[in-house]
């Protein structure tokens, strides 16, 4: 009896994804399309709650874009040291022109993750981010305070969730 219930069950696993892989192309409904949802009344103006994805082209993953000076030849060369703001605006231009190698812009991120060392430059990073993004519509989006990041007196690393049509 195991045996058939493990079987059926596989078989569940492998039916379900191409059931949606079917409804979807019967649909023809193949244009990409990017919603975003706040609930919560504080929340609106500050970053989406929920952001909604459908038919991606390409998506985009940024990990850990923090001041690091990418023109030198060895890792860990911290711009702007001690200077949180300045930290934060090298490490949103350079996702500005990380983004724009892969033909995207600030309005194609669906998620930040923001890792910063002091919670008290907490509102420094949030202002930070909104003139980044200027009046595109803020993504879903948490901040994470860390003891410390890999490289010494790097105070914020942000990794973005991108997506776009192609």
């Amino acid at each position: 009896m195991k045996t058939i219930t493990l079987a059926v069950a596989a078989m569940l696993c492998l039916a379900v994804p191409s059931m949606t892989a079917t409804s979807q192309s019967q649909t023809g409904d193949t244009a990409y399309e990017k919603k975003s949802y706040n609930y919560a009344e504080w929340a609106k103006g500050r970053f989406s709650e929920v952001v909604t994805v459908r038919n991606a082209g390409k998506i985009i993953y940024l990990g850990g874009v923090g001041s690091e000076d990418e023109n030198s030849a060895q890792g860990g060369v911290i711009k702007n040291l001690g200077d949180f703001g300045g930290q934060c605006r090298y490490a949103w231009d350079k996702i500005k022109r990380l983004l724009a190698k892969h033909g995207a812009t600030v309005e194609n991120i669906d998620k930040v993750v923001t890792y910063m060392t002091d919670v008290r430059d907490f509102a420094e990073a949030g202002k930070c981010q909104t003139e980044a993004f200027g009046s595109a519509i803020q993504p879903a989006g948490t901040v994470v305070v860390v003891s410390a990041l890999v490289w010494p007196g790097m105070l914020l690393e942000v990794d973005v969730t991108a997506s776009a049509p192609k």
